[in-house]
C-alpha cells in the first residue's frame, strides 16, 4: 500500500524523520518489532525495568509527537513510543480495516515482541482511538490509559477538514493555515516544518473512525484519563465529554476550554494520573 505520493519524497521525508529522532531528549533505542502487519518501529527509552507505558501517535504523524513528553515520562516509566502502521513513521504500510479486531491484533504483536504482559497505554486522536480499542477488546492487557482529544467517542467533525481541501492547493501558506485551524495550537518549529511537508505528500486514511457504542464504552476496565480541547476543530469535544462520563467506570475528564485539537503541556497531569494509587491501595480514611 502507498501511503506516499511520492517514493523519492517518502524517502527524503523518512531521512529527516530519524534526524529529529536523533534530537530525542533522552537516551534512547530504536526497535523493530515483528508483527502479522509487517514491521513496527519503536522507540523505546527510561529504566528497563521500570512499569512499562505505550503511547500512541495521531494521524500523518509519528513517534515525533512524543518528543515534548518523553523525559518526562522516562523519569517514572519504560517508555514505548510506537509508530502506527499505514501512518507517516517507519512501521510497516499496512491499513487493516478499523472496524475489525487487526488493530488489537497488532498491538498484541508489538506488546510480545516487546516482552510486555500488561501497559499502560496513552494516545492521541487516532492513537486514542486505538488505545480504546485495545482497552475495550484486551481489557487483561491494559493497566491504565489515558486519551488526549481520542476519536471514535465524540462524532466527527468535517469543516477543519472541507477547509484544508480549499487551502492545502495554495502551498506552504494554504498548509500553514490548514494545520493551524486544525490542531489550534502551532508545532514547535521543525516539528511544524517537517509536519507541513508531510501533509504535502502523505495519503491519509480515508476510512472513517468508527463511534464506539455504549456497552462498548461500559465495558473499560481500566482507570482513564481524558484530556479534552473544548475548541476541537477536529472532533466534538463536549460530546465526547458527556459520553465518556456517562459511560466509562473510573473516567477523570479534563475539560480545556480554550484548547483545540492538539493539547500541549500535560505531562506532569499524566505522570500524576498514571502513578497514582488505586483505590484500594490508598489507606482508609480514619477519623481521629
Amino acid at each position: 500500500m502507498e501511503t506516499y505520493k511520492d517514493s523519492l519524497i517518502a524517502e527524503e521525508l523518512q531521512r529527516e524523520y530519524r534526524r529529529l529522532l536523533d534530537r530525542w531528549p533522552v537516551p534512547s533505542e530504536q526497535l523493530r518489532v515483528p508483527t502479522g502487519q509487517g514491521e513496527t518501529f519503536v522507540v523505546a527509552c527510561g529504566p528497563a525495568g521500570a512499569p512499562p507505558l505505550v503511547l500512541l501517535h495521531g494521524a500523518i504523524a509519528n513517534s515525533a509527537s512524543w518528543m515534548g513528553d518523553a523525559a518526562g515520562l522516562s523519569e517514572r516509566f519504560r517508555v514505548y513510543a510506537v509508530d502506527v502502521i499505514g501512518e507517516a513513521g517507519l512501521s510497516a504500510p499496512a491499513r487493516p480495516p478499523l472496524a475489525s479486531d487487526a488493530y488489537a491484533a497488532w498491538l498484541d504483536d508489538v506488546l510480545d515482541g516487546l516482552g510486555v504482559d500488561r501497559a499502560a497505554f496513552a494516545g492521541i486522536s487516532l492513537g486514542g482511538w486505538l488505545a480504546l480499542d485495545y482497552a475495550i477488546r484486551r481489557p487483561d492487557r491494559v493497566d491504565r490509559l489515558v486519551v488526549l482529544n481520542p476519536g471514535g467517542v465524540g462524532r466527527q467533525r468535517w469543516g477543519a477538514v472541507l477547509l484544508s481541501v480549499v487551502l492545502l492547493p495554495f502551498g506552504r501558506w494554504g498548509r500553514r493555515v490548514a494545520v493551524g485551524r486544525a490542531l489550534g495550537a502551532a508545532l514547535p518549529g521543525p516539528f511544524m516544518d517537517y509536519f507541513l511537508r508531510l501533509q504535502a505528500a502523505f495519503r491519509p486514511r480515508r476510512e472513517v473512525l468508527p463511534v464506539f457504542g455504549d456497552a462498548a464504552l461500559r465495558g473499560i476496565r481500566a482507570p482513564l484519563l481524558a484530556v479534552l480541547g473544548g475548541r476541537d476543530a477536529l472532533l466534538d469535544a463536549a460530546g465526547t465529554r458527556r459520553r465518556l462520563e456517562a459511560l466509562v467506570p473510573h473516567a477523570t475528564v479534563r475539560f480545556l476550554p480554550g484548547a483545540g485539537h492538539a493539547v500541549t503541556g500535560q505531562t506532569d497531569d499524566v505522570l500524576a494520573f498514571l502513578t497514582a494509587q488505586p483505590p484500594s491501595a490508598r489507606m482508609p480514611n480514619v477519623s481521629p
